[in-house]
């Protein structure tokens, strides 16, 4: 069977949701026709649907698979063998001595001429081969990134139509692959992160879309991460907001559900962790509002130069990412990237024992204020500069820049102003930076004409300092809306935005927005 062409092939299956772009990536890299073996990465954490685009992308290829799982290398030797031969129809397993012997048979196998995998003898198309969850073999079988570097440049020289992508969830191991002294450093023409679904892609794919306070909720807690609806939780989705709460008692804080112990398993599942407890510390200070080094090792006890390697660590393994201060160098501060982790280290984790003892309407009552301030809060700020990154780019009417957040110090206020979302453009040509966008955002504050202020008095500070403000737009977002008067002050003094939860999900424009 040969591996389709044309439109057929290009287009995405009905059934995976959103990836448009992972899946033109991946039907590009296959039907590249430059007649050399070509190698890409697919990563990503652990139910993200890597498995399930792959699969995919095979079925519509006619590729080989292998899936490769927890075990020796002799063992997993003689799956890719028995793997090998049912895909090319022998009646008998391959019998691999080592895997030098299984990788160098492999790549023979798409010389044209030479047949077996599909796509090759004689043909020009190309023979795409999927070795999911490399990480495991890679583990027993540490000459393998090596024996492929081999192939890979003795294919480059001599004809070939090998495709092969090498998949895994092991970030720290799938980034290793490629870095530094790495035997597959600039062997790849593929790098492809699967990352969590955006919020509004989230929205659509719960079906909750219609309610963005609802919408918003549920990302906060379960963020983007696919496979938590269909897989862990069978479909089960809030029916509205007011289910919410008994949802996330019956869903999350169950012992009997699958996502109750989730948070565990995927700092677990990281293979360069092995303090477990010093990890979940560090995320625990995170989430506590410590985001910054000094504030990390002071909650945990221990000194800054200690903690480097656990932060190191969990950045690697993108269950957490340090955001600069786009105002002042050298400044950071720290966020846990994955949802659940944050909720489960947040709301869940100071009270496991009642948890496990089955008192979740208990624990969820009195964790209101907590799931506001260090859940919900937080996680609010990141969306909005996602919307401002992706859908409310058009809004600026200019070139995006840096975005992010960071400090303004008023020296004569003796205070410091956060601006919680800000797009910044460096200077060219002898010109000085430009702020497009100052932005605060409060998830259960209803924003008033003080914070408007705020942002003025900021905006004020960094032209002061010599940061192009001309064309400056001062944006408030709020989880519950806006007063009165806010609205008033925002369309007497022109270039304000107002985004709320409807303007965030898109179900209407932003007040203020521009001509």
């Amino acid at each position: 069977m040969q591996s389709p062409t044309g439109r057929e092939g290009r287009s995405k299956p009905s059934h995976v949701f959103d990836r448009g772009t992972e899946w033109d990536g991946l039907t590009a890299f296959v039907g590249r026709t430059q007649p050399h073996a070509m190698l890409g990465i697919v990563s990503g954490r652990r139910r993200m649907g890597k498995t399930y685009l792959l699969r995919a992308l095979v079925e519509r290829h006619g590729g080989f698979y292998f899936g490769a799982t927890a075990g020796t290398a002799t063992e997993s030797l003689r799956q890719f063998g028995a793997a090998l031969a049912e895909h090319v129809g022998s009646p008998v397993g391959f019998s691999f001595a080592t895997w030098d012997d299984a990788i160098s048979y492999l790549f023979v196998m798409a010389v044209p001429g030479k047949g077996g995998l599909r796509g090759g003898g004689g043909s020009d198309l190309p023979c795409l081969v999927v070795i999911d969850e490399f990480p495991y073999l890679a583990k027993t079988a540490p000459e393998l990134p090596s024996l492929i570097q081999r192939e890979i440049d003795r294919f480059q020289a001599t004809e070939s139509r090998m495709r092969l992508l090498l998949c895994g969830s092991a970030m720290s191991v799938m980034g290793g692959l490629l870095a530094s002294t790495a035997p597959l450093r600039g062997r790849a023409q593929l790098e492809l992160v699967v990352r969590p679904f955006g919020y509004r892609a989230a929205a659509d794919f719960w079906e909750v879309a219609d309610d963005p306070a609802l919408a918003a909720r549920l990302h906060a807690v379960v963020g983007g991460t696919p496979a938590y609806r269909r897989q862990f939780l069978a479909n089960d989705v809030p029916a509205s907001l007011g289910d919410f709460d008994d949802w996330i008692c019956r869903s999350v804080l169950s012992p009997l559900s699958p996502l109750f112990r989730e948070a565990r398993y995927l700092l677990a599942e990281e293979a360069d962790i092995r303090d477990i407890a010093l990890y979940h510390s560090v995320l625990a200070a995170v989430a506590q509002g410590n985001t910054t080094r000094g504030g990390i090792a002071g909650y945990i006890g221990r000194k800054s130069v200690d903690i480097s390697h656990p932060l190191n660590v969990l950045e690697d393994s993108h269950l957490l990412t340090r955001e600069l201060d786009v105002f002042r160098a050298g400044k950071s501060q720290y966020r846990i990237t994955e949802p659940l982790i944050n909720f489960y280290e947040a709301v869940m984790r100071p009270a496991w024992a009642r948890l496990e003892s089955g008192q979740a309407e208990e624990v969820w009552s009195r964790s209101a204020e907590r799931f506001a301030a260090q859940v919900a809060g937080p996680h609010f700020e990141a969306v909005c500069r996602e919307y401002v990154l992706g859908p409310g780019r058009s809004l600026l009417g200019t070139s995006l820049g840096e975005v992010g957040g960071g400090v303004v110090t008023d020296p004569k206020e003796r205070r410091q102003i956060q601006i919680d979302v800000a797009v910044l453009e460096p200077g060219s040509g002898g010109n000085p930076p430009s702020a497009a966008l100052l932005g605060e955002a409060k998830w259960g504050t209803v924003m008033g004409v003080g914070h408007l202020e705020r942002l003025g008095r900021a905006r004020e500070l960094l032209a002061g300092r010599g940061t192009d403000t001309t064309r400056c737009v001062l944006a408030c977002f709020s989880g519950a809306g806006f007063s009165d008067a806010l609205r008033a002050e925002a369309a007497r003094i022109g270039g304000v935005l107002l985004v709320g939860l409807d303007e965030l999900y898109g179900r209407s424009m932003p007040a203020g927005a521009f001509e």
